[in-house]
């Protein structure tokens, strides 16, 4: 069965760095693709747009393709928004054996053991490593230890390994773009063109809060 595989993040605001690793992701894996917004990220700031605003750059950057999809589960569910619980949802949805994959940057899953849960991740899905040419983090003993029987080069069966996925490096920064936009410029190849294309959709980052 062809993979699913979910990017979460805050995509505040969605930027050509997330399109491109989903992307690339997509034709590795020949999978399928749902990019995840979250509502109330457990290890960074709360978002500068809202919920609705963040879906409206989403659907804008994602239109005219049908190889990433947006799904908006996180959004409709109250309290932080913890990995482990959304692949609980999907997997209790594609049923048991369809494999099912997290997609994470190298620095993010070096900080895996400090999320929630996160041994049980491995019992829903296949960890994929969004990596880019030339970087290695450290890991932790204890995250090194766990992945260590679990390395791959493709994923077989349902969950529980850890596949690298060799990516472009584009090293773009949604903390810059909204920088950028708070200081009256446009990051115009930093962005999907159909977010410039409707420039009232960056409203959140041009405006005095």
């Amino acid at each position: 069965m062809r993979p699913l595989a979910i990017l979460g993040g805050t995509f505040d605001p969605v930027h050509l760095g997330h399109l491109c690793v989903a992307w690339e992701a997509a034709e590795a894996l020949d999978a399928e693709i749902a990019l995840v917004p979250a509502h109330v990220p457990p290890h960074r700031p709360p978002p500068r747009a809202t919920a609705a605003q963040r879906v409206a750059l989403l659907e804008a950057a994602l239109a005219g393709q049908d190889v990433l999809r947006l799904d908006t589960r996180e959004l409709e569910r109250d309290g932080p928004s913890y990995s482990v619980d959304t692949l609980a949802e999907l997997r209790g949805e594609i049923g048991p054996d369809r494999p099912l994959l997290l997609l994470v940057g190298a620095d993010a899953f070096a900080g895996l053991p400090r999320w929630n849960r996160w041994r049980e991740i491995f019992g829903l899905a296949h960890v994929g490593v969004l990596t880019r040419p030339g970087e290695h983090p450290v890991l932790d003993p204890e995250l090194a230890d766990e992945i260590a029987p679990r390395r791959a080069r493709v994923p077989a069966g349902p969950a529980g390994q850890v596949i690298p996925i060799t990516v472009t490096a584009l090293d773009i920064s949604a903390t810059a773009i909204r920088d950028l936009l708070a200081a009256g410029r446009m990051p115009r190849y930093l962005l999907p063109a159909g977010v410039v294309d409707r420039p009232g959709l960056l409203a959140p980052y041009t405006e005095v809060p």
